[in-house]
């Protein structure tokens, strides 16, 4: 009974996500359109740097609006009232308008992109565009509705609606005695004021509502990571589908490692003398004069694969002979297909002669 608990909660432990997710589930949730980003980030960049623009721009605005104005109280009031004269005042007042919003409407174009940007990078997807029947499911749609991420938004609406009144009120209540005398201003000196406070009050509110946008966004950074991580068995899974199952791979290495050994044991029966260790190393060495400058290893092993070369050797009537200290240097300094070298000519040499004298050749 214990040791199927203890199995239980080693299946438990396993499917609990506790790992940071991987460069690859990264990669998949970014193309599903998943990362780390707070919408109310850009919102906020664009207030604040709106009502930023109007302290920049605010003079050439002023002047744009009273010469707009001014031509057509001017000049245009006294025009013969005509189609085609209304079209050619209406084009000319909204070609003035846009140069009028330009220097706002680029600064927010900017705004925007950087403010996405700088969370994301460069993203396109279209996968959250796609149909998904779990978007319309009255149930799933009803967990969402009742679920955390709903109280969460629903207080910071709240802490947000908070502390912008609260900055309203009390930029509102510090001018309480120029409100109230704005009955006796002149009507220009009114908007000046007005236009003044509202700028105030934009600019505050931008720049306090960027402060919360940016707790937001490490709060959706923290959701989303939390979101992503993954189990054990998730990360084994993933290393399985990308890498390839591990005993799978260990079966094709099995079989190169026996293919290999083949292809070394059809060599043996063509070399001249099998150099031994006895027991631990074997190398197979051939020489043909006037092909080969210096004598050739066709093969080598140690262990098991130097016994099975022993095997075929005798098998195919190739000498075998023992020579602990060159089998030793031969394996050790020397790769299959390469010729022995210069400081080895010599014991070579000698085995070599011996081995021509026993079958009755000559070097």
């Amino acid at each position: 009974m214990s040791q199927f608990r203890l199995q239980l909660d080693l299946q438990w432990f396993a499917g609990e996500k506790t790992e940071s997710a991987t460069p690859k589930k990264r990669e998949e949730s970014r193309k599903k359109g998943q990362v780390a980003k707070s919408m109310e980030l850009p919102a906020a960049f664009i207030l604040f740097f709106a009502f930023f623009s109007f302290y920049l721009f605010g003079g050439y605005m002023k002047d744009k609006m009273v010469n707009m104005f001014r031509h057509v109280l001017l000049n245009e009031l006294t025009m013969n009232v005509t189609v085609e004269n209304i079209q050619v005042l209406f084009s000319n007042l909204v070609i003035q308008g846009m140069f009028l919003l330009a220097p706002i409407m680029i600064i927010t174009l900017v705004i925007a992109i950087l403010g996405n940007y700088l969370q994301i990078g460069f993203m396109f997807t279209g996968d959250p565009l796609m149909m998904k029947f779990n978007k319309i499911n009255p149930i799933e749609g009803f967990k969402r509705l009742f679920s955390m991420r709903v109280v969460i938004d629903f207080l910071k609406s709240f802490l947000k609606l908070s502390i912008i009144g609260y900055v309203v009120y009390s930029t509102l209540w510090s001018e309480k005695e120029k409100l109230l005398a704005l009955s006796h201003t002149p009507l220009e000196q009114t908007f000046t004021y007005i236009a003044s406070i509202t700028l105030s009050l934009g600019v505050k509110i931008g720049f306090i509502l960027i402060v919360l946008a940016i707790f937001d966004f490490i709060y959706q950074k923290y959701e989303f990571e939390k979101s992503i991580k993954m189990s054990k068995q998730d990360i084994k899974d993933e290393y399985k589908k990308s890498e390839g199952d591990p005993l799978i791979k260990g079966k094709i290495r099995q079989r190169q490692r026996q293919m290999a050994m083949q292809r070394l044991m059809q060599e043996v029966p063509k070399a001249d003398v099998i150099i031994t260790n006895p027991t631990h190393f074997a190398v197979a060495l051939k020489y043909e004069a006037g092909r080969m400058q210096a004598p050739v290893v066709l093969a080598k092993g140690k262990d098991y694969i130097a016994l099975r070369m022993k095997e075929i050797a005798k098998e195919h009537g190739v000498m075998t002979m023992e020579n602990k200290p060159l089998a030793r240097a031969i394996y050790a300094q020397v790769e299959i297909g390469e010729a022995i070298p210069a400081d080895l000519f010599q014991a070579v040499a000698e085995v070599l002669a011996y081995v021509y004298k026993v079958k009755g050749r000559t070097s």
